[in-house]
């Protein structure tokens, strides 16, 4: 049987998307392969995704996503595409539609940028199409990215911003978050009471302008 999905990459985002599509019940395990060439990490994906297929070479199956480093996504997109997916969604920071549609040959392309946060299933992303992306491409981009986040759609050279917004939004986040707590050590607040105080805050701040709109 055809696999669902390859993903390139076993990285801590690879691994970020698989752990959201079969938590949100997209895939089963063996729906879904993961294509990762350092063989340590192989084993730790398999050791903790039960009956999750882990690879060193891509196999044929109906969409496939790119989750590796800038430098491997040339090399990664022409092993995929000399399987033939239907579908590809790009999750590598940088690399052009351009470039991935001449890297991966025919079938559509979406390019996605997402963030850190899609580590704890609280990620924020955007998804543009190539030139052979229809509705559907974009749905489907949407539902793996959906299952660790928000989802918007934007055109390509928007991509930029969205990088600068929620792409390196969080480190400025982390950065309020240590002055704050800096900030309640410098008033005579235990560490830990500051820390615990000034991440609530942040969490309870954020969820108000979430629910305000």
């Amino acid at each position: 049987m055809t696999p669902k999905l390859v993903v390139m990459g076993g990285g801590r985002m690879g691994e970020a998307l698989v752990g959201g599509l079969l938590a949100s019940g997209w895939a089963t395990a063996s729906d879904v392969v993961v294509v990762e060439a350092v063989e340590a990490r192989r084993k730790e994906l398999a050791a903790g995704h039960a009956g999750l297929q882990v690879a060193a070479e891509p196999v044929a199956a109906d969409g496939a996503v790119i989750a590796v480093k800038p430098n491997d996504v040339e090399a990664a997109c022409r092993q995929v595409g000399a399987t033939g997916p239907g579908r590809v969604l790009s999750i590598a920071a940088g690399v052009t539609l351009r470039a991935l549609e001449e890297w991966l040959g025919d079938g559509p392309v979406v390019r996605a940028m997402p963030n850190t946060p899609a580590l704890v299933g609280a990620g924020a992303a955007a998804v543009a199409a190539g030139s052979r992306a229809g509705e559907s491409d974009l749905a489907w981009a949407e539902e793996i990215l959906g299952a660790v986040g928000t989802v918007v759609r934007v055109s390509e050279p928007l991509l930029d911003a969205v990088t600068g917004l929620s792409g390196s939004g969080p480190a400025y986040v982390f950065l309020v978050a240590e002055a704050l707590i800096d900030a309640g050590v410098l008033a005579g607040l235990p560490r830990d009471v500051s820390t615990t105080l000034a991440i609530q805050t942040l969490v309870g701040s954020a969820r108000m302008l979430a629910e305000s709109g």
